[in-house]
């Protein structure tokens, strides 16, 4: 399978500013009393390999540092986002998956 690396970036890219945006938002509905994000959203959200986004949020926004409920949910993430890591790198090495620019 051939991917393309600008758009595997870009995609890369969007995960981690919703993630990220996410934390923000949540922050806010906190601050004005309203319906909140659930957990599960905040941490389905930075499954798709955007952890970095969400602790990015969570530092910026002094959001969820707390809890360590959600600490414990996000550190889960954190290894499922390294492990899925790891698979496509192993991939890469099989010759799987290889980069290619389209054009």
């Amino acid at each position: 399978m051939t991917v393309d690396p600008w758009l595997a970036l870009a995609l890369l890219c969007v995960v981690n500013l919703v993630a990220f945006v996410a934390q923000g938002i949540d922050k806010v509905l906190a601050e004005r009393g309203l319906r909140r994000i659930s957990e599960g959203t905040l941490a389905m959200l930075a499954l798709p390999l955007a952890s970095p986004g969400m602790w990015l949020g969570m530092r910026t926004f002094r959001h969820k540092t707390r809890k360590l409920s959600f600490l414990a949910l996000a550190v889960g993430v954190t290894i499922v986002n390294a492990s899925m890591v790891s698979a496509l790198i192993w991939a890469f090495q099989r010759g799987w998956l290889t980069l290619e620019t389209q054009g």
